[in-house]
């Protein structure tokens, strides 16, 4: 339970961070993306189904606040956190290139399912301008962000794991 409540602060703490303090040192309108961070992380360091519970939540937080239609940030971060929770088993605390590469590949699937579905549908068809002007720069920004942002998390599940052990003894 206290697993499950400090996931809920996380993803509040996060969201916050993102819509008002990364806001204001946004460089050229362009702002890390936390909740992808605390998503990915999440999944691979807790599994399927943490990473789908705070990717949903993530998502339903995004939908609220900033989108007229409930339901697709939260879709889309519940199936992030669902595919970085596939790589729970290979996952290393002390390796930091898995998180990092999932980290990039799913704010990467993240912006490429956006522009599909929210710009290109709506026949907005320069996908190299989008690409260089959005989502590379927010790629960097948020990976710069995550080598920071993830020793946290890390700190984080790593307390619980051995606070799980002692019970557990």
């Amino acid at each position: 339970m206290k697993k499950v409540i400090t996931t809920v602060i996380l993803i509040f703490i996060s969201f916050i961070l993102q819509s008002t303090v990364f806001r204001a040192i946004a460089i050229q309108g362009i702002v890390p993306n936390l909740l992808i961070i605390l998503t990915a992380c999440t999944g691979f360091m807790q599994g399927e189904r943490y990473g789908v519970f705070t990717g949903f939540f993530c998502g339903l937080l995004m939908d609220i606040f900033f989108f007229d239609i409930i339901g697709f940030y939260a879709l889309l971060y519940m199936y992030l956190g669902y595919m970085n929770g596939l790589f729970h088993n290979i996952f290393y605390p002390d390796d930091i290139k898995l998180p990092l590469i999932m980290i990039t590949v799913s704010d990467l699937l993240y912006s490429l399912v956006v522009y599909m579905l929210l710009f290109l549908l709506r026949s907005r068809f320069d996908f190299g301008y989008y690409f260089l002007n959005i989502i590379l720069p927010e790629l960097v920004y948020t990976i710069f962000v995550a080598v920071i942002f993830y020793p946290l998390l890390l700190l984080i599940s790593d307390l619980f794991r051995r606070a799980e052990k002692r019970k557990e003894e």
